[in-house]
């Protein structure tokens, strides 16, 4: 079975991951140790102050590990995540799931984490919502955060236009409260499907099975009906409740925090959870959170682009950008309008994007330095430089007009002018420099 220990497991062989046995608080004190270890360790808590379960933090937080949940290397992450989409498949459905092992009504046994000083509460940040889709009946798998409430209810995020949120209203307009499940503590390769923006109709669980060779597996939820990994630490079901709404406000991606929303209840029916289960937690705004997120739009960009482009040979989303806002796009440049061809259906292609850099072979587009050389010695902001005013950009954005979801982007050419001598561009190179150990002079 593919599930989290599973994962974790390979976390601890690849010596990445660092168990803590002092006793934590899961108000600040969690999400300053993640915050802490951003970059480097998972971290696996043993000991909560406010509950019995254990938790698991910064798991996919780096592109090493989040190519180990994919199955992948560091340089095959798109191939196998573009390879999963175009081969999906549906798991197997098993009699009964692991996580059927104890049963509550109370979710206040979980150790859910205050995040940060202006939050509204603390949040679950790790949720897969599973919902039925009104027209296809395929089921959809989605990220939400959730902020409990009381004992039996919490708030859920839902993005207007998304899938679960049309699921949600189809069920409202029908007179109805939607019936869902809710994961935490899966393979993080559930998370990552679950945060690809699939076909509506197509249910992401089946990207998650073709990353994981097939092996997932679903148990069916007596309340809902749903099908869940049956290999998942805690399964929440119970249903959105159509007239009842809840503020809540969080902190986003660009680590600062959105503005209050109301938002609708979700009240809980069962909660089931294993033996000695794992509580998922991710740090909103840090490396986990973006990779998260970012990770499948950034194969979803490598996919399209080189697709349409046989110039592209790499798009990154790009850290300073919180890897949700800009891009960078490596091209072999073969005319002078390709870089402004390129800007153009890099910004169709995801819509939040507010920055698009286009580079030659020789800048890695991973490295911002690289990527400022480029600038500095290849655009010139009269000839090489687009701007869109007023088009839907990210709601996340705090400079955007929030309301009206409108932003102004701006594309930029970094690349060698064809009508340039091309030696003026080429970086100076020491022959051998590479066999060189300082060692054997610095004695």
């Amino acid at each position: 079975m593919s599930d989290l220990r599973d994962y974790i497991s390979k976390v601890k062989k690849i010596k990445e991951l660092k168990t803590i046995k002092t006793k934590v608080s899961t108000k600040y004190e969690i999400a300053g140790v993640t915050a802490k270890v951003d970059q480097s360790h998972a971290v696996l808590f043993e000991n909560i102050k406010e509950s019995d379960f254990r938790l698991v933090s910064n798991l996919v937080g780096t592109r090493k590990r989040f190519a180990l949940a994919v199955g992948g290397t560091e340089n095959n992450i798109h191939q196998k995540v573009i390879s999963a989409i175009k081969n999906s498949k549906a798991p197997k459905i098993v009699p009964t799931g692991k996580f059927m092992e104890n049963k509550s009504k109370n979710i206040n046994l979980m150790p859910v984490v205050t995040h940060f000083e202006k939050e509204s509460g603390p949040f679950i940040t790790s949720s897969v919502a599973y919902a039925k889709n009104p027209e296809t009946g395929k089921q959809n798998s989605s990220f939400h955060r959730m902020m409990p409430i009381d004992k039996t209810h919490l708030s859920i995020r839902m993005v207007e236009g998304r899938h679960l949120h049309r699921c949600f209203i189809d069920a409202k307009e029908h007179g109805e409260d939607l019936k869902i499940a809710i994961t935490v503590g899966v393979h993080p390769a559930i998370s990552i499907a679950g945060a690809y923006q699939f076909d509506w109709g197509k249910d992401e669980i089946d990207i998650a099975n073709s990353l994981l060779g097939g092996k997932l597996t679903l148990a069916k939820l007596p309340f809902s009906g749903l099908n869940v990994p049956s290999g998942s630490e805690i399964v929440m079901e119970g249903k959105i409740l159509r007239d009842k709404v809840h503020p809540e406000w969080m902190v986003e991606m660009l680590q600062t925090y959105d503005h209050k929303r109301s938002q609708p209840i979700f009240e809980i029916e069962n909660l089931y959870f294993r033996n000695n289960p794992i509580f998922h937690d991710v740090l909103s705004g840090y490396g986990e959170h973006r990779l998260l997120m970012g990770m499948p739009i950034e194969s979803k960009l490598n996919g399209e682009l080189k697709k349409a482009f046989s110039q592209v040979k790499q798009v990154s989303m790009t850290n300073g950008g919180s890897n949700w806002l800009h891009a960078v796009v490596q091209i072999k440049k073969k005319t002078e309008s390709d870089a402004k061809k390129i800007i153009k259906k890099t910004f169709e292609s995801h819509r939040s994007l507010k920055q698009v850099t286009v580079v030659d072979e020789d800048i890695d587009p991973n490295s911002a330095e690289s990527v400022e050389y480029a600038m500095a010695t290849r655009f010139q902001a009269d000839k090489d430089l687009v701007i869109i005013k007023n088009v839907r950009g990210s709601s996340l954005d705090p400079s955007s007009d929030q309301k009206k979801l409108q932003t102004a982007k701006m594309g930029i050419d970094a690349t060698r002018s064809t009508s340039k001598r091309p030696e003026g561009f080429e970086m100076a190179k020491i022959p051998k420099i590479d066999k060189i150990n300082l060692k054997k002079y610095f004695k």
